[in-house]
């Protein structure tokens, strides 16, 4: 399986590399990054998805707390499932709040649009 720099690995995800090495060094990865014979980190697809997946968790607002509480219950492996299970829909639950709260401030926004075009349009005829 092919493998990538920690800089090859930063860039394709859109992180720092010391981005990277926080993740690991905070236990949010699912195993240590394994290293070539001069130390250096070498991911593979597997690492590059599950960070693509904690950063889409933390994108979405879930706490590093939890997301080291989600990578615990994987790296426990079978067993867990139910607790894995909750924890992703109740932080489900929560995305789907913020963006039911961002599609009214939308809607808002698109409705003071709305007026204006119609005044400049008053105006302009």
């Amino acid at each position: 399986m092919p493998t990538c720099t920690i800089a090859e690995a930063a860039e394709s995800l859109g992180l720092t590399a010391d981005t990277l090495r926080y993740y690991e060094k905070d236990g949010l990865l699912l195993r240590p990054v394994p290293r070539d014979t001069s130390g250096h980190r070498r991911y593979d697809e597997a690492d590059l998805r599950w960070v693509e997946l904690v950063t889409r968790l933390r994108a979405t607002g879930m706490p590093i707390r939890q997301v080291r509480q989600y990578a615990d219950l994987v790296r426990a492996g079978a067993g867990n499932e139910e607790e894995r299970l909750a924890l992703l829909q109740d932080h489900r639950a929560q995305v789907l709040r913020q963006l039911a709260e961002v599609q009214a401030h939308l809607s808002a926004i698109e409705h003071k649009i709305d007026l204006y075009t119609g005044c400049v349009l008053e105006r302009t005829a």
